[in-house]
């Protein structure tokens, strides 16, 4: 790809990024907000889920979305400085096709698919 596409592709992957950050964090704050007021027994809570356990899954969701926009920030990064494309483990090249799905990888599919079995993720 262009580098002024990939350029706006990740110019607005981050804002979207951004944004998801900016309702989770609300949605985290309220969720610490509405615990505020109550007896703290949360476990026995007949509604279903417990508040704790939704501000885990919320926090854990915020996590990821920070670590993407890192990510992002990284890919933004690399294709200033001409390695967008090239595999941060192995330095090979990076398939277009991964880029295109995946902007913010740092590494190629091989090194992803080692990863993966390792329990790393890509």
């Amino acid at each position: 790809m262009e580098k002024r596409v990939v350029h706006e592709l990740l110019v607005h992957e981050r804002s979207a990024a951004l944004g998801r950050i900016e309702a989770m964090t609300s949605d985290f704050d309220g969720i610490v907000a509405a615990a505020a007021g109550t007896n703290g027994d949360d476990e026995h809570d007949p509604e279903g889920s417990t508040i704790a356990y939704e501000r885990a899954q919320v926090a854990a969701l915020l996590g990821e979305a920070r670590a993407h926009l890192d990510d992002l920030d990284r890919a933004m990064a690399r294709l200033s400085d001409g390695t967008y494309e090239v595999c941060e483990r192995c330095g090979a090249s990076i398939a277009p096709e991964r880029l295109a799905a995946r902007p913010a990888t740092r590494s190629c599919i091989h090194c992803a698919a080692q990863d993966h079995r390792v329990g790393f993720g890509s």
